[in-house]
């Protein structure tokens, strides 16, 4: 039997993406950015939900001028984490899109949270089977979580490692603001970091306990020192941020006994973070896959897949 096309459709603070799949094939992958004036750090949430109206049947023509077959299931992300009162309305403008095609259509639907799909995309393409329990961190512009996953047709993650407070894409974003970066800066900042590696001094390790950390420390500090330094500090504040992200893995896998980790998120796709962390978590034996097929960003394709998976494997 043919495998089963899922058109996924994620519309989250960033980005509105569409993709399809057919089994582990990947026939389609769009996304298009929401629009930041300049200087400013992201979207209320009334503009994002404008933008995903107007984006996506501009992707809905598009996918279709790429593949006009027949689709057999639409998967939707509903929400931010797959919690209790997790909820952004952004992720409206997708889901109302997904159950009306669907109803038009007379096909299955299913919804799962933004989290979940960035999980699933990186997970695909590494050797961590779907039965396996294993380790997931989820760094982006709105979320520092490092989760105990136990796979299923749908996720059920255990927190055991995190931010108590802001994430680490909002001080990557913040102090790119504040440098004259392009929001979401952190694309941008990686280049620059990598370019001209740490070539300051000046800001203090984040400390990390019971793989918890916090960052209006470190977020303060830069704030201080931009004015003096701009650009410059990017490469320093790049290696404090993978520090900490490695012992906090590092801390996370000694309490769980778990020694395989997928990154996922923004974040995850930094060069220069993806380095430092490779090398600290060799050294502690502990396995870790990153993306290496543009999926670590925000992106519709782990929804697609779960909802295969959900309604077929």
């Amino acid at each position: 039997m043919k495998n089963k096309v899922v058109l996924g459709i994620d519309t989250s603070n960033y980005k509105t993406s569409l993709a399809l799949t057919g089994g582990d094939e990947i026939i389609c992958d769009i996304r298009s950015f929401l629009t930041v004036r300049p200087g400013e750090k992201g979207l209320r949430q009334s503009e994002a939900l404008f933008q995903h109206v107007k984006n996506l049947p501009v992707l809905m023509k598009e996918m279709r001028e790429i593949y006009d077959g027949p689709i057999d299931g639409i998967a939707c992300s509903d929400r931010p984490r797959p919690v209790d009162g997790s909820y952004m309305p952004c992720f409206l403008a997708g889901l109302e899109l997904g159950k009306s095609l669907a109803a038009a259509m007379k096909i299955p639907v299913v919804t799962f949270s933004h989290q979940e799909g960035h999980i699933e995309a990186v997970r695909r393409g590494t050797p961590v089977s779907d039965g396996e329990e294993f380790l997931a961190c989820h760094f982006s512009g709105g979320t520092t979580e490092l989760l105990r996953v136990k796979p299923a047709s749908a996720y059920d993650p255990e927190v055991v490692g995190g931010t108590r407070d802001i994430a680490l894409g909002q001080v990557l974003d913040r102090a790119g603001v504040a440098m004259g970066y392009d929001f979401p800066c952190g694309e941008e900042m990686d280049r620059y970091a990598l370019e001209t590696g740490v070539t300051t001094h000046v800001l203090t390790a984040i400390k990390v306990r019971n793989g918890e950390i916090n960052l209006s420390g470190i977020d303060t500090q830069i704030k201080k020192f931009i004015p003096e330094l701009g650009r410059s500090l990017t490469g320093e504040i790049f290696m404090k941020l993978a520090e900490a992200v490695s012992a906090m893995i590092v801390q996370a896998c000694d309490r769980t006994s778990i020694r395989r980790v997928i990154m996922s998120g923004g974040v995850a796709s930094s060069r220069f973070i993806r380095r430092e962390t490779a090398e600290k978590l060799a050294e502690n034996n502990i396995e870790v896959y990153f993306d290496e097929r543009g999926l670590s960003s925000d992106n519709a394709v782990g929804i697609a897949y779960l909802g295969g998976r959900f309604l077929w494997e």
